[in-house]
C-alpha cells in the first residue's frame, strides 16, 4: 500500500493557516509523526527551519530563553519545526517565547513521549498550542482506501500484526516479526530509561508482559507487585509511564451505585496489538490462537479511540460491571446519554444484561460482532 493519507493532516494545515497557535503532536515512536510533519510542511510550501531534539545542532540557541538570541536563529523562516521535543531541555518556557513574540512565525512541535514534554509545555503554554495525537494506522484511515469487503480481509492482519505505518508495506512474517521485535526492545523504553531513571528495564518488560496476557480484565496492582516482586506503587508508577509513552492505556469501571457497582480496578488495553502479541512472542494466526476475545476487545476499543479522537466526538469511556457479575465492555457517555456495547468475535448476539437495563433504563445498548463491527469504529453508530 502506498503512503496513506492520516487524518490529520487537514486537520493540522487548517489550523496552521488560520491560527497563530502553535501545534503540537504526540505520538509513540515510529508512529509517522514526522512523516506527517513533513507532508504538511511540503503542501504549505513555506520556508521551514528544522530542528531535530535528538541532534545537538542549534540546541544552545532553542535553549538560551533569549529573544535575540532566539531571533537570530528564526529570522527569515516563515516556519519551525521542532521533531523528537522532549529531548530538548525547557522546550515550553522557549516556545513560549517564541510564540509570544514572534506571532508570524508559525510552530510545529512533534513528540514521542508525554513523560517530560507535557509537563515541559502544559504549564507555559497554556492557551498557546493546539494538542493532537497521532495513533497508529486507523481503519478510518484505511477506508479511505479501502472498501469494507476489503478492510474486512485485512482485519486479521491488524489483530496479529498491529498497525504501525511501516508493518502495512512488509510482506514477509520474518520481517514483521523483526520489526515489531525490533521496536519493542528498542523504541519503547529509550525515553523510560533516560527521562525516568529507570536501571531495571526487564521489570518494565515483565510487567508488559503481564498485562498482556490480562487485556480485557481487571488489573491488580497488589498481585502484580507480588508477581514481579515490587511494590504495589513502584507498579503504579510503571504503569503511569507506560501509559504516558502511548504503549498502554486504561479504561475505568463506571459506577453510579457503589454498592453494587464494581470501579475500584481498571482494565488496562495495548495502542498496538502488534506490540502487544510481540511482548508474548505470539503472532500465530487466529485460528491457532486462544486469546481471539482479547484480541477483539482490544481492537475495537483503541479504534474506537481513534475515531473519537480524529473526528472530535468527545464522550467518556468506560467498562461496566457488577458484584454479581453482570458486565458490558464498553461504555460510552456523551451528553448525559449511556450507551453499552458488548464485544463478540463470531455472529454471535448476546442479551442485554437485566441488572444494566434495570439500573440505567435511559440507556442505549449493541451487541458488535463481525457482522456489523465497521459500523462501530467507522462512526456509523
Amino acid at each position: 500500500m502506498n503512503l496513506i493519507l492520516r487524518i490529520l493532516t487537514k486537520t493540522i494545515t487548517k489550523k496552521l493557516t488560520s491560527s497563530s497557535k502553535g501545534i503540537v503532536i504526540y505520538g509513540a515512536r515510529q508512529v509517522g509523526k514526522t512523516t506527517l510533519a513533513q507532508g504538511i510542511i511540503a503542501d504549505l510550501r513555506l520556508k521551514v527551519l528544522t530542528i531535530n531534539g535528538d541532534q545537538t545542532r542549534y540546541l544552545d540557541i532553542i535553549t538560551s530563553r533569549d529573544l535575540n538570541t532566539i531571533k537570530s536563529l528564526v529570522t527569515g523562516y516563515d516556519m519551525i519545526f521542532i521533531d523528537e521535543a522532549q529531548r530538548i531541555p525547557e522546550i515550553g518556557l522557549n516556545l513560549k517565547i517564541i510564540l509570544d513574540n514572534l506571532p508570524d512565525l508559525k510552530v510545529l512541535v512533534t513528540g514521542s513521549s508525554s513523560l517530560d514534554l507535557a509537563s515541559k509545555i502544559s504549564e507555559p503554554l497554556t492557551g498557546r498550542v493546539w494538542n493532537y495525537h497521532l495513533y497508529p494506522i486507523s481503519f478510518l484511515e484505511l477506508s479511505h482506501y479501502q472498501n469494507p469487503a476489503e478492510l474486512d480481509s485485512d482485519l486479521e492482519q491488524r489483530l496479529i500484526y498491529g498497525s504501525y505505518p511501516e508493518i502495512f508495506s512488509m510482506v514477509s512474517r520474518d520481517l514483521k516479526r523483526e520489526y515489531l521485535q525490533t521496536l519493542s526492545d528498542s523504541y519503547f523504553y529509550k525515553d523510560l530509561l533516560e527521562f525516568q531513571n529507570i536501571k531495571n528495564s526487564s521489570k518494565i518488560r515483565d510487567l508488559l508482559k503481564l498485562l498482556s496476557f490480562q487485556v480485557g480484565s481487571q488489573v491488580s496492582l497488589s498481585e502484580l507487585g507480588n508477581s514481579l516482586n515490587i511494590s504495589k506503587d513502584t507498579v503504579a508508577r510503571y504503569i503511569d509511564l507506560l501509559e504516558k509513552s502511548f504503549v498502554i492505556f486504561r479504561l475505568k469501571g463506571f459506577s453510579r451505585n457503589l454498592r453494587k457497582e464494581v470501579s475500584k480496578m481498571d482494565k488496562i488495553y495495548f495502542y498496538d496489538l502488534g506490540i502487544r502479541n510481540i511482548l508474548i512472542d505470539n503472532l500465530n494466526s487466529l485460528s491457532n490462537r486462544n486469546d481471539q476475545g482479547q484480541l477483539w476487545e482490544n481492537f475495537l476499543i483503541i479504534e474506537r479511540m481513534k475515531l473519537r479522537d480524529y473526528q472530535q466526538h468527545h464522550a467518556s469511556a468506560y467498562f461496566w460491571r457488577t458484584y454479581t457479575g453482570a458486565e458490558l465492555d464498553y461504555i460510552e457517555e456523551k451528553d448525559g446519554i449511556l450507551s453499552g456495547f458488548e464485544f463478540k468475535f463470531n455472529n454471535k448476539r448476546v442479551k442485554i444484561p437485566r441488572s444494566w437495563i434495570s439500573t440505567y433504563p435511559d440507556s442505549k445498548y449493541s451487541c458488535v460482532n463481525k457482522s456489523n463491527y465497521l459500523d462501530f469504529i467507522l462512526g456509523q453508530r
